[in-house]
């Protein structure tokens, strides 16, 4: 399931409405871009008791086509690993 920014910018909306909307909108899109930048710099990026980002290197190697059975080189590259913490994994595990 994904939310979009517009659907945060509602719920927080309706949760708080002593804020401005322009206010809790330029709030996420500060909050999304400071994470982007961390996660270019190669940094870990952590919300307590919520859940962590992190980019790992995956190496270069050969990979095979499945259409083809070709050999392909892949380029080393980075990927992103999502974790959530270990209280919200029990909530949503029951």
């Amino acid at each position: 399931m994904s939310t979009k920014k517009s659907d945060i910018i509602n719920i927080l909306a309706n949760n708080y409405p002593n804020f401005l909307r322009k206010d809790l909108k330029k709030l996420i899109e500060i909050s999304i871009s400071e994470i982007k930048n961390s996660l270019k710099r190669h940094e870990r990026v952590e919300l307590r008791d919520v859940f962590s980002i992190e980019t790992k290197l995956r190496k270069a190697k050969f990979a095979r086509n499945p259409k083809t059975s070709e050999k392909v080189y892949v380029n080393q590259k980075y990927s992103i690993l999502f974790k959530f913490s270990k209280m919200w994994s029990k909530k949503i595990n029951e």
